[in-house]
């Protein structure tokens, strides 16, 4: 029988949790008990008795894992606590671990940009003015048959240090730098209009620009050199306050990248000498205390080597810091950038804030935030499942509420967004189809006359095109050419092309249909009237269009026979009349646009068109574009096509389009742009 101070001490061991009731507390005292008997008999010192204590530590850990669960994880709260540390602490701290390893990266590809697109900007700008000095040296040759390098327009502000080499015919002639012993070795038949250059060990910005001279042998052509060192003042002038900039040079089998080249640098598979070829630039004093001096950053320039236009690999790195980095990035903005600044750190701040709220807020939510996610769950579900009207009903007024209505919200937004998505592809669809409607408006086969040639095209702007051509069959011996540019964009222009297109198609039918039998003047009827139809269209239009929709419009009739062009002009840009000798006329007789007012009266040109001859009608989106250098303008429209005047009319249409998207440049496309070209034959 067991003696009441035995249990006594039992219980007070119980009550205070003490007596091992699982088997791990059990091994945990035995094996206590075994390290404390091998202690006190001097095994201690054994292999076996180290494994016991390394086995008895992993044992207590578990059990004291359990026995911290079991007290402090037994409350709900406690329990959002230690959810809230995995699922909102440490996530943050890898987060920003991640987002200061991806600003280092950043600050890397950033700050070897920002010198590769001044690079390269630069090469730009002087092949930009090499270019120029080619065409004036071009124009000289062919005036004079000599080059005078005095009467040569070069501004050498930009490039002090510039040499410019002109080759013709196997001669080189010094224009600008050193006149004798300074000329530069013929460049490689392949090399780039403008690169950086590798040549006898020193770096150099080259651009090269070829002009043919028109003469009837092969190598009739003008090469313009234009070269600069590209040596530590250029780098520095190019690329100011970004830190110490270095540029290494490629080795290459058979050829020094340096005088000096000795040990290499291994980056991926290219081999660079280890000695600079340019070291430019300062590392600044920090200006507060995380302005850290960044490890260099390293990219590869592609460059060429002058002597036989191979390819040649140079290491670039950057030594800079954060902020050298900002004040680049927001140099533009002059005193603001402390503004920007200055919000960052309050950013900064209000997030910390926020942080300690959320926290606050996870360890007194308890059972509302377990019913709230409960809730939330079962409405995911349903949303899971296609079931966007489910609702969550709102009992409370706290932020898990507001969550819930917040949800509610979403889902309703959800449901009309869909609705929205279906009804977008509708439109879209039904777009589509009007663009193949309407592209079935547009001349497909063209019957083209035994006197003349006729080509069209047209590129919208958006989906469905605003402008209108036509090639009309009047007889076996007469056929019409309509353009026309309606006003505004999209559908509505569209629709009121569709009209215009009917109308003048039905006019122009009724127009030329033969007399009937037995009345006078029967037989082939002549060509219809363009200004009598430009009147009626204008009629029908005013009456049956709001006062702001008109179109312009040129209509014209060729008779081959005699050999005229009776047309009349509705506001239109004049087309243009190219004869085989360069001369041009406008046609530009007629009135205003139609549409805009009633009962107008349109007068009638006629022009004989001569073998040869191309007339050029275009709208307003083939001129108009706009760069920084103007607009596109008649005069290089009628250079393209005056260049290209021997050509079929689909290559010159082509030679138009290309050169006003090349004129666009990245740019949204403007307006719809329309060129029908006609050719006498």
């Amino acid at each position: 029988m067991t003696s009441p101070t035995l249990q006594s001490a039992q219980r007070t061991l119980d009550r205070h949790g003490l007596i091992p009731r699982t088997r791990l507390a059990r091994l945990c005292l035995t094996l206590a008990l075994i390290a404390s008997l091998w202690t006190l008999t001097g095994w201690h010192r054994s292999g076996v008795y180290r494994m016991l204590l390394v086995v008895l530590a992993g044992c207590l850990l578990v059990l004291g894992y359990r026995a911290f669960a079991q007290r402090f994880m037994w409350r709900l709260r406690n329990r959002l606590i230690v959810t809230y540390v995995f699922i909102g602490v440490i996530p943050l701290i890898l987060l920003a671990t991640m987002g200061m390893v991806a600003g280092y990266l950043f600050a890397g590809q950033f700050s070897t940009f920002v010198v590769t697109t001044d690079v390269r900007d630069e090469l730009r700008r002087l092949e930009s003015s090499n270019r120029t000095i080619t065409h004036q040296a071009a124009a000289a040759l062919r005036r004079s048959g000599a080059i005078d390098p005095d009467q040569l327009a070069i501004n050498n502000e930009a490039f002090p240090d510039r040499q410019v080499t002109a080759y013709h015919h196997g001669r080189a002639q010094t224009l600008l730098g050193p006149k004798s012993g300074g000329e530069l070795a013929p460049p490689p038949a392949k090399i780039p209009e403008a690169v950086l250059i590798v040549d006898d060990g020193g770096l150099y910005l080259r651009a090269v620009n070829r002009a043919g001279l028109g003469g009837s042998g092969a190598g009739d052509e003008l090469v313009i050199v234009s070269s600069v060192p590209l040596d530590k003042p250029h780098l520095e002038s190019i690329v100011a306050n970004m830190g110490i900039i270095t540029l290494y040079g490629e080795g290459s089998t058979g050829e020094s990248s340096t005088p000096q080249a000795g040990a290499r640098i291994k980056v991926g598979d290219t081999d660079v000498d280890a000695n600079p070829r340019v070291v430019c630039g300062s590392m600044p004093p920090p200006v507060f205390g995380m302005d850290l001096d960044f490890a260099p950053f390293f990219t590869i320039l592609n460059a060429v080597r002058w002597k036989n236009g191979e390819p040649s690999n140079l290491l670039l790195t950057v030594r800079t810091r954060p902020s050298l980095l900002y004040n680049r990035l927001f140099r533009n903005l002059g005193d603001t950038t402390n503004v920007i600044l200055i919000a960052l750190a309050a950013i900064a701040v209000v997030f910390a804030l926020i942080e300690v709220v959320a926290f606050v807020i996870g360890v007194r939510l308890t059972r509302t935030m377990t019913s709230s996610v409960a809730k939330l769950y079962d409405a995911t579900q349903h949303v899971n499942q296609g079931n966007f009207s489910h609702r969550i009903e709102v009992n409370s007024r706290d932020q898990l509420a507001s969550l819930e209505s917040s949800f509610n919200s979403m889902t309703e937004s959800l449901r009309k967004l869909i609705a929205e998505q279906k009804e977008k592809q509708r439109i879209e669809s039904e777009l589509f189809i009007a663009k193949e409607v309407q592209d079935l408006l547009f001349p497909r086969d063209v019957a083209d006359l035994d006197g003349l040639e006729m080509h069209g095209v047209c590129l919208s702007a958006r989906t469905v095109s605003g402008d209108y051509y036509d090639f009309l069959p009047v007889g076996p011996n007469a056929v019409g050419l309509a353009m026309g540019d309606i006003s505004g964009k999209g559908i509505s222009a569209a629709l009121m092309m569709a009209t215009v297109h009917a109308f003048v198609r039905a006019h122009t039918m009724v127009e030329h249909l033969p007399a009937p039998a037995g009345a006078a003047g029967g037989g082939e009827p002549g060509c219809p009237s363009p200004g009598a139809i430009l009147a009626v269209l204008n009629q029908q239009l005013y009456s049956s269009t709001p006062a702001h929709k008109y179109a312009t419009m040129f209509l014209g009739f060729y008779d081959q026979q005699t050999r005229q062009l009776t047309y009349s002009n509705a506001g239109h840009l004049p087309p243009i009349v190219m004869r085989p000798n360069g001369s041009t006329r406008l046609l530009d007789v007629g009135g205003t646009v139609v549409g805009l007012f009633g009962d107008m009266r349109y007068s009638e040109g006629r022009v004989t068109l001569n073998p040869g001859d191309i007339v050029v009608a275009y709208s307003d989106g083939i001129t108009e574009p706009e760069n920084d250098f103007g607009e596109f303008g008649e005069e290089r429209l009628i250079r393209i096509v005056r260049e290209n005047r021997d050509l079929g009319l689909p290559r010159i249409s082509d030679a138009i389009l290309a050169a006003v998207i090349d004129w666009i440049g990245g740019e949204e496309q403007p307006d719809d742009m329309t060129v029908v070209l006609a050719r006498a034959r």
